[in-house]
């Protein structure tokens, strides 16, 4: 699989973040790219007025989707980009979606929300509900994660489980003491443990970090960027997946399941109990 992931500062105006989008599409699809990873929030961005994203939303078959996916036509590049999109309380969903050949071939609604480091996206945005995605591309199974989601390993794991092979992690990773050396860690830590690649798109800008970078398997960078805009290139092989997971074989070596439940808190249960065929069970293979 030949990977690109695109770089930029998202602007207010979604007509001015659909060509740079449709800018990056040409240049991923002029270097046979199977898959382009885009960041989170690709639709807009209002840094200091994060509520603005509710007038801004649109749904999946708004001018800024169908724009991004229409023009994937006639390619075999898969494009994954984040957008937020209207809910009936008034905030939003935040939703990755996945697109080829002028059609959309997955999405998934982001589960963790930034209520972290002094933000609260929940003020604005409407937690996902659905289970982990993964979809094909290019005889590949892809797996989406949403910027925040990277820092819960349960839904990395939740997504090898079902055969993914490479993360997809669109992200608007913001600034702060130590965060840039969080998102390396964890970004790295999500392919090491699960022996897979991971395409992860960082937003840049002012109050972004960018950083988009490809770790592979073994946990090796293959491909990084700073702090400017850009498309950056890697390679993901069958072979080395395989020879990685030979070497590292971490998921048939594992006690645990993963607690597939969307809360497993126990004190916010009516009754604390595990139910038994949700058990993080030993021999998770079965």
């Amino acid at each position: 699989m030949r990977i690109a992931v695109g770089q930029f500062a998202s602007a207010e105006d979604w007509a001015a973040n659909l060509k740079t989008c449709q800018e990056l599409i040409d240049g991923a699809v002029a270097g046979r790219a199977d898959l382009l990873v885009l960041p989170e929030g690709a639709l807009a961005l209002f840094v200091d007025e994060p509520v603005r994203i509710r007038e801004a939303a649109q749904p999946l078959d708004g001018p800024f989707v169908s724009g991004l996916v229409e023009h994937t036509r006639g390619s075999g590049t898969t494009v994954v980009a984040g957008v937020h999109v209207p809910e009936p309380d008034g905030r939003v969903s935040n939703v990755l979606v996945a697109a080829r050949d002028g059609e959309i071939v997955a999405t998934y609604v982001k589960l963790h929300l930034y209520d972290a480091f002094g933000r609260r996206e929940s003020d604005n945005v409407v937690p996902g509900a659905n289970a982990p995605v993964v979809f094909d591309c290019a005889g590949w199974k892809v797996g989406l994660m949403t910027c925040y989601d990277v820092r819960f390993p349960e839904l990395a794991r939740l997504l090898a489980d079902q055969g993914a092979q490479v993360l997809a992690l669109p992200a608007a990773w913001v600034r702060g003491p130590a965060k840039e050396w969080h998102w390396e860690v964890m970004v790295t830590a999500r392919a090491l443990e699960n022996t897979c690649y991971v395409a992860a798109s960082g937003e840049c800008g002012r109050r972004n970090i960018g950083a988009s970078m490809v770790v592979d398997p073994l946990g090796i960078t293959r491909a990084r960027l700073g702090e400017a805009p850009g498309l950056l290139w890697a390679d993901a092989s069958a072979g080395e997946l395989a020879a990685a997971r030979r070497t590292l074989p971490v998921l048939e070596n594992r006690r645990f399941a993963v607690d597939p439940r969307l809360d497993p808190r126990p004190d916010q249960r009516p009754d604390s109990r595990l139910d038994p065929r949700l058990d993080p069970r030993l021999e998770p293979h079965v």
